[in-house]
């Protein structure tokens, strides 16, 4: 992925092995870009709860991350409850965090822009 494009335009490609799990320095490069999301499981991934008035709103967010997840072809753990969703990103084929669990927080948070 090229850094000069924004994470939320930016697009998943196949990664498979540890050759494509991000080191240390690379995320926190990639964190700040994402505001709101935290690593978890000792960096291993990369979690976001979202918040909403009612369960109509949840899941009316979870229909919309599910758009995403089947569009990058990149799935996260979600967690559904009634006014809140958890969003959990890692990419198990390289055994951490890729740059593809970057690019779909990023495109996830950006469904919060059409939220009222």
């Amino acid at each position: 992925m090229s850094d000069l494009i924004p994470l939320a335009q930016a697009h998943c490609v196949p990664r498979k092995g540890s050759d494509h799990k991000l080191g240390e320095a690379r995320l926190a490069e990639l964190l700040p870009q994402v505001p709101g999301w935290e690593l978890a499981e000792a960096g291993q991934a990369l979690v976001r709860t979202f918040r909403f008035k009612d369960y109509y709103a949840t899941m009316a967010f979870v229909n919309a991350v599910a758009w995403i997840a089947h569009h990058e072809d990149h799935h996260p753990d979600l967690g559904v409850h009634y006014d809140r969703a958890v969003v959990r990103y890692s990419t198990h084929d390289v055994g951490g965090l890729s740059e593809n669990d970057f690019i779909c927080a990023a495109k996830t948070s950006a469904l919060m822009e059409h939220v009222k």
